[in-house]
């Protein structure tokens, strides 16, 4: 169970709820704080206080004074008009990501929400009533009006909803779930879909995955260096001690790890001075994505504790502030530099690859990695198949959050375009795996022909992970069964922990 306060829920922790549907509730002290809030957003509108979005409209209406007595229907609305959304359905995972992320948002006690109404939404994130959520439609600014308008609908009884596997009514979904449709009260639907919650959400789970493709990469790095009889010296920690950058130093400790034992690649090779850039550089290439992962981490991790919407409620101080805490930007550069790092790891992987298909380029090995050349293609296409990934992800890796386009009659004149940005950044993410998956097929067919029995003990680990589901290849077979188990082999983790087993834990 998940004790939400709004100030310390974790990356794990989303990933947890939004995977593997850990329980969540909320702290006694969140509680308490959420009912003072609501107190006080009741006597201020008991005062006929002009604050928006509470008497007022929103947007361009802002100026528009709404009486006591159609603030509810102003909730209702704001929810109907908004859910906008159009596109493909958003995963179940972002979807529970972002239904936890506005709850931890609301339960810091600064939206002025009912308790019951936060609550609603919870015991449908804990009952597995999932919204279908459009994946297109956000600005990143007012956050993400129309995406998590999706999702409130449902609370209303309207939209749909997907449970148990089935996409049903919001009404039925939520009778089924033993839940009742909730009648927004004033300020109530404007603190539920003004936020960077759907982005923030996607954004977790790119990171996260994005930690465990870093390591993979690495291990795939560290079988073609073997494949293409490597220099160690490379990896030396006194020449990275020497640059100082931090992962930069991880990466070259994890391939000495890897290649620990190795036959096939050693500290000075006879036969040449030094490897091609795509070897000799790995801790370079490799280090730096590396850092940028690092830097995305603590910017998420940060904006799934803040409040991010508008406007703010202060009761100690007896304050209602407008401000721009919906604005998605920390959030779209974070996205748009994830992407251009995760894309590294392809660029690099898919010129290794070349390095052992092209006779050329590969110290010994049969073109293509075959031996009945001619007649059989062998790993031939596999490079055309990565490289045709490598080329979709330099069109994704275009910053979304250098375009903006005005909103609501100019009033909302500049937006972060943060959602996009974390779509085209899970994106790169799977094309990048599938990649070094290709990569680390190519790799073990390099090393089969090599002679396995040289490989160090941790890359033998993956090796025979590898061979448990796909074998050697000796005359031309259908590859795409093969390459899309190296992509789930990837995606699991089961090489990395095959790995760990024998070098321990990856940095």
């Amino acid at each position: 169970m998940i004790e939400l306060n709004g100030m310390e829920l974790t990356i794990e922790q989303v990933i947890a709820v939004a995977r593997h549907n850990e329980q969540v509730r909320i702290s006694e002290p969140a509680k308490e704080k959420i009912n003072r809030a609501r107190a006080y957003v009741d006597e201020k509108l008991a005062q006929k206080a002009v604050i928006y979005g509470l008497t007022t409209g929103f947007g361009k209406f802002s100026d528009t004074f709404v009486p006591e007595q159609e603030t509810a229907a102003l909730q209702r609305n704001l929810i109907i008009s908004h859910a906008c959304g159009m596109g493909a359905p958003l995963p179940r995972e972002v979807v529970r990501g972002a239904m936890l992320l506005r709850c931890n948002a609301l339960a810091r006690g600064n939206s002025g929400i009912r308790l019951s109404t936060l609550e609603t939404l919870l015991a449908m994130l804990n009952r597995g009533v999932h919204p279908v959520i459009p994946e297109k439609g956000s600005l990143g600014a007012s956050g993400d009006l129309a995406p998590l308008a999706h999702i409130v609908l449902v609370m209303l009884g309207e939209g749909e909803a997907e449970y148990q596997n089935a996409v049903l009514p919001g009404k039925r979904a939520m009778e089924l779930a033993g839940l009742a449709p909730v009648e927004l009260a004033a300020k109530e639907g404007l603190a539920l879909i003004n936020g960077t919650q759907i982005m923030t959400a996607i954004a977790c789970g790119v990171v996260y995955d994005a930690v465990q493709l870093a390591k993979t990469a690495d291990i795939a790095a560290a079988m073609t260096c073997e494949a293409q009889l490597g220099i160690l010296s490379a990896f030396d920690p006194e020449v990275h001690a020497l640059r100082g950058q931090q992962g930069q130093m991880r990466t070259a400790q994890n391939l000495l790890r890897l290649l620990n034992g190795s036959r096939l690649a050693f500290a000075h090779n006879p036969e040449k001075v030094q490897d091609a850039y795509s070897i000799r550089c790995v801790p370079q290439i490799h280090g730096a994505s590396r850092d940028a992962i690092r830097y995305v981490w603590d910017i998420v991790s940060c904006e799934i504790n803040a409040v991010t919407d508008n406007p703010l409620i202060f009761p100690e101080e007896d304050k209602v502030i407008s401000g721009g805490n919906f604005h998605g930007q920390p959030v779209a550069l974070a996205m748009d530099f994830l992407g251009i790092a995760l894309s590294e790891y392809a660029n690099v992987s898919e010129r290794r690859l070349e390095r052992m298909v092209n006779p050329a380029l590969s110290n010994g090995l049969p073109a293509f990695l075959t031996k009945y050349g001619g007649v059989h293609s062998g790993f031939m296409i596999t490079q055309y198949a990565a490289a045709s990934m490598v080329s979709e992800n330099k069109v994704y890796a275009h910053p979304a959050s250098v375009d903006s386009i005005p909103s609501s009659a100019n009033q909302e004149d500049h937006v972060s375009m943060g959602t996009t940005a974390a779509r085209k950044a899970h994106m790169i993410l799977d094309n990048s795996q599938k990649v070094v998956g290709i990569e680390l097929l190519a790799a073990a067919q390099a090393l089969w022909l090599r002679g396995e029995s040289l490989l160090a003990p941790a890359t033998a680990a993956v090796y025979q992970k590898i061979r448990q589901t796909v074998p050697p290849v000796d005359t031309d077979v259908v590859m795409y069964p093969q390459m899309a188990e190296l992509d789930r082999l990837v995606k699991s983790g089961a090489l990395l922990e095959a790995a760990e087993q024998v070098c321990g834990r990856l940095l």
